[in-house]
């Protein structure tokens, strides 16, 4: 007879581990399931963020971006040094190290709060008064009963027409993260977050990095003012070749390079060789497989699952978090929608604000974002007045050595509540918390004005430009 759980959830990354972990704080009987495997093929606990995702490419990240200040900022702090090489398979064994603390201490947290865990991939199999899910793992196959279940199934790369991922010549964010030299020209499909991280490692590290991305422009997700830094910092002043508006027409590998044709923004034939090619135009959700059919599960078009603004789906007692749903794919997002989901089983009032959830881009300068951007006021005729200070007029970027980039506060002109934040400089993925939770609060920017703010602290920039919405910025 199957065991039967108070909650199933199927997923271990960012959503799913969150989501048990919260489950079994709460006294719910809670089996976690996933699939994932390390290279050595053993399970490997949260998902695609902790494995080939957030925490390995920040770790790369830190690898190259220490290489660069060695290099060519260290001498300016009267630190002399020669014979500065680059051990790229040390770097990636250190990469390593820190995927497998964090996947260890999941299954750590797992044991301290009674979560069972079971590795193979989960699907519905039928409803009744609970749910039956199959889990099956090479070829053996169990059931489970569960009366909640939280499916969490994340996202994987969306492939593109006509180039084959081989990991090798033509790769995704795993093979991007996995090199085991630098190649000497590198071409990224795609200028998004994950083409402009891995792209900005790898041309630091000594890569040619030429990026083609479909859109007309660059970063339109993003506030056009910090697009518009970011473009010019990230060409003008670190190398990378951006060409907007390409069009992908074919993608050849020969036995050593990728040669990628596409039409320009002007319609003109063009020719990229590269030695790899990362592939980053986005992610879909995994849900092929589930067995949504099985319990009549809505998803929509897009391999969405459907849910209200409490995750819920049209099943009764049937939830699901993070990339699998609604909203930004985003590993914070799909934690928290987990902890909401949890406490709403436990009879408790999760909740999730989706207007507020930070994005963040780890290039160097970071760009951090939560709230409207500037365009999207003006499209839906929101009066607003803007605050803007550079962090060059700051004493601790100054110290720093990072000046580049400002930070940018949107407020509406009738309350003055902080309704848009926007930065790009150092540490923008820290500086943005401080926006969160003015937002969260209902602030306006004279609140941030009148808060005392550490000096000398990068934080001062923010409250520099809470300032500037009223026009009175005090060292500019």
């Amino acid at each position: 007879m199957a065991k039967t759980f108070d909650v199933a959830v199927i997923g271990a990354g960012p959503g799913g581990y969150v989501a048990a972990i919260r489950c079994g704080q709460l006294g719910l009987n809670t089996v976690c399931i996933d699939d994932w495997k390390n290279e050595k093929g053993k399970p490997s606990l949260g998902g695609t963020c902790l494995n080939v995702g957030c925490i390995p490419s920040k770790a790369l990240l830190e690898s190259s971006e220490n290489y660069e200040r060695v290099r060519h900022k260290f001498s300016e702090h009267g630190v002399t040094v020669q014979g500065v090489t680059m051990d790229v398979s040390a770097m990636q064994a250190r990469k390593n190290r820190i995927v497998e603390s964090f996947t260890g201490g999941i299954a750590m947290l797992f044991k301290k709060n009674k979560v069972a865990f079971l590795h193979g991939t989960g699907r519905f199999i039928s409803a009744g008064n609970t749910y039956q899910i199959g889990v099956s793992d090479n070829g053996k196959s169990e059931s489970i009963d569960a009366r909640h279940v939280i499916v969490a199934t994340g996202s994987f790369p969306r492939q593109l027409p006509g180039a084959p991922l081989d990991q090798n010549l033509i790769v995704d964010n795993v093979g991007a993260l996995s090199f085991t030299e630098v190649p000497k020209r590198l071409g990224v499909v795609g200028a998004g977050v994950i083409g402009l991280e891995m792209g900005s490692v790898w041309r630091r590290l000594g890569a040619e990095v030429t990026l083609l991305e479909a859109l007309p422009g660059f970063l339109l997700v993003a506030d056009e003012q910090i697009a518009k830094e970011a473009q010019k910092i990230f060409t003008k002043e670190q190398g990378l070749d951006i060409r907007t508006g390409a069009k992908i027409t074919s993608v050849k590998t020969g036995k050593n390079q990728v040669t990628v044709e596409y039409q320009d923004n002007q319609g003109a034939r063009q020719k990229l060789e590269c030695d790899k090619l990362i592939v980053a135009i986005g992610r879909i959700p995994n849900t092929a497989g589930l067995g949504a059919e099985a319990v009549g599960l809505k998803l929509d078009s897009n391999g969405f699952i459907e849910v209200d603004a409490h995750c819920r789906t049209n099943l009764p007692n049937v939830f699901a978090v993070g990339d699998a749903v609604r909203g930004p794919m985003l590993a914070h997002k799909a934690s928290e929608e987990g902890v909401a989901v949890a406490e709403i089983i436990a009879g408790q009032a999760g909740h999730v604000n989706l207007d507020t959830v930070p994005w963040v881009i780890y290039t160097s300068p970071e760009i951090a974002w939560v709230g409207k951007t500037e365009q999207e006021l003006k499209k839906s005729g929101i009066a607003y007045r803007s605050g803007q200070f550079p962090f060059l007029a700051n004493g601790r970027a100054r110290s720093l050595g990072e000046t580049s980039g400002f930070v940018k506060i949107l407020a509406d002109s009738r309350t003055d509540r902080i309704i848009g934040v926007h930065i790009i400089g150092p540490y923008a993925s820290e500086m943005i918390a401080e926006a969160v939770v003015a937002m969260e609060f209902a602030a306006s920017s004279e609140d941030i004005a009148r808060i005392v703010h550490a000096h000398p602290s990068l934080s001062e920039v923010f409250h520099e430009a809470a300032l500037g919405v009223d026009k009175r910025s005090l060292h500019i």
